[in-house]
């Protein structure tokens, strides 16, 4: 391996975009393309401002990219969807400042796929020894206590332990096509109580008269990515200061590209008129997986969400020939419409020796902890059949 030289990038923009993009790979989901990354930041979304500092690693070897870490230094919690409260509380017992600290992942997007960026061809095991070398001296350097790895690749978290990282264990939601073809099959799954709430709950957007439609691609226009923030603006406001709006109105204008909106699937309910919406969903879809991301009505309609968020989603996906669909953080009304818990894996460094410590004595029992309650949900899905759902701390 030539002289490798380390560089810190605090914008997207200081790398080139056909360079990030040829070294993360196509297969890479569209959260790590350099598009979404650059219309976060560009949009202002992710900023020092905002609590999110970019501060990606990059190893070069003279003017070519041989290896990323996406990461940003981060002055609070927000915007994870893995809720670390006992382990800032344990860094104020002890005394220590638990923020800034380091974050890898996509902004907002608990979407698993973290890792890091290796060229093709180059030593994966030894470039990522040296990149966990770097953010350690960086971290120790700056008084930064932990660097925390969210929803990682799951081959890649085997690299990762056994350079030293802690892995915690959380929850999420996931449906999986299996052997369904269509909706009939879906339904199907279900025993027969639950089959009819579904039938019921479809029957009564429809009885108020509800249509929905998928848009996706060039079909995408920007009065309809204008309408998406409005819904999302409204969705979020509901909450009040409870309502996790983290993207501003500049984010969805940028998605107004081609390199972006082939991944995008847009669902509308509406009337009589297509463009004027009654309510929006906004998902992202690749050959294989489908990702809820955002929703908002403009009126109270009874069960909407669930099928503009659900049963439209898991009915197009299975008309495309996409396998999986995780529809975004929380879980518990989306159990009964047959979505799986699974667990999902973070990994963590922390600094200081007496944290480090009692974290990693801590681990263990947390962790199969919740695979006991991932265990319990499963058995409660009022599903025909649980197959092999049973997960054993040795196939976590």
């Amino acid at each position: 391996m030539s002289k490798l030289t380390v560089r810190w990038h605090q914008s997207i923009r200081e790398i080139p975009e056909s360079q990030w993009d040829a070294l993360v790979g196509e297969s890479t989901t569209l959260f790590y393309k350099w598009r979404w990354l650059d219309a976060l930041e560009a949009s202002e979304s992710v900023a020092q401002k905002q609590g999110w500092q970019p501060i990606h690693l990059g190893l070069w070897e003279g003017m070519k990219p041989i290896a990323f870490a996406p990461l940003y230094l981060k002055g609070h919690s927000y915007g994870e969807f893995i809720f670390d409260q006992p382990f800032a509380r344990l860094a104020h017992e002890l005394r220590l400042n638990y923020y800034p600290k380091l974050i890898g992942m996509s902004p907002f997007s608990p979407i698993q796929g973290y890792k890091f960026f290796v060229a093709y061809g180059e030593n994966a095991n030894e470039l990522t020894k040296l990149i966990f070398h770097t953010i350690d001296k960086f971290a120790i350097k700056n008084k930064i206590i932990s660097c925390n790895f969210l929803y990682v690749d799951n081959e890649w978290r085997l690299v990762a332990e056994k350079a030293g990282c802690a892995t915690w264990l959380n929850q999420q939601s996931l449906w999986s096509a299996n052997n369904q073809e269509n909706f009939s099959d879906y339904l199907a799954s279900f025993n027969a109580n639950q089959r009819r709430n579904i039938k019921k709950e479809r029957k009564a957007v429809k009885a108020q008269g509800i249509k929905v439609s998928a848009i996706t691609g060039d079909a995408i226009e920007p009065e309809i990515l204008k309408s998406m923030y409005i819904f999302y603006d409204r969705h979020c406001a509901k909450w009040g200061p409870w309502g996790s709006k983290y993207l501003s109105p500049k984010f969805f204008e940028k998605l107004n590209i081609s390199q972006i909106k082939k991944y995008i699937v847009l669902f509308t309910a509406f009337r009589d008129n297509p463009r004027d919406a009654v309510a929006m969903s906004l998902c992202v879809a690749d050959k294989h997986h489908l990702w809820g991301r955002y929703w908002g009505s403009k009126e109270e309609i009874n069960c909407l969400h669930f099928e503009l968020c659900y049963y439209a989603p898991i009915e197009w996906a299975l008309a495309n020939g996409i396998k999986s669909f995780d529809p975004g953080a929380g879980g518990n009304h989306k159990r009964r419409r047959g979505f799986i818990a699974k667990p999902n894996f973070s990994l963590h460094r922390w600094y200081d020796q007496r944290m480090d410590k009692l974290i990693r004595s801590w681990l263990p029992q947390a962790n199969n902890l919740l695979l006991e309650e991932i265990n319990n949900i499963n058995k409660e899905l009022p599903l025909k059949s649980h197959g092999n759902m049973y997960i054993s701390p040795n196939n976590s």
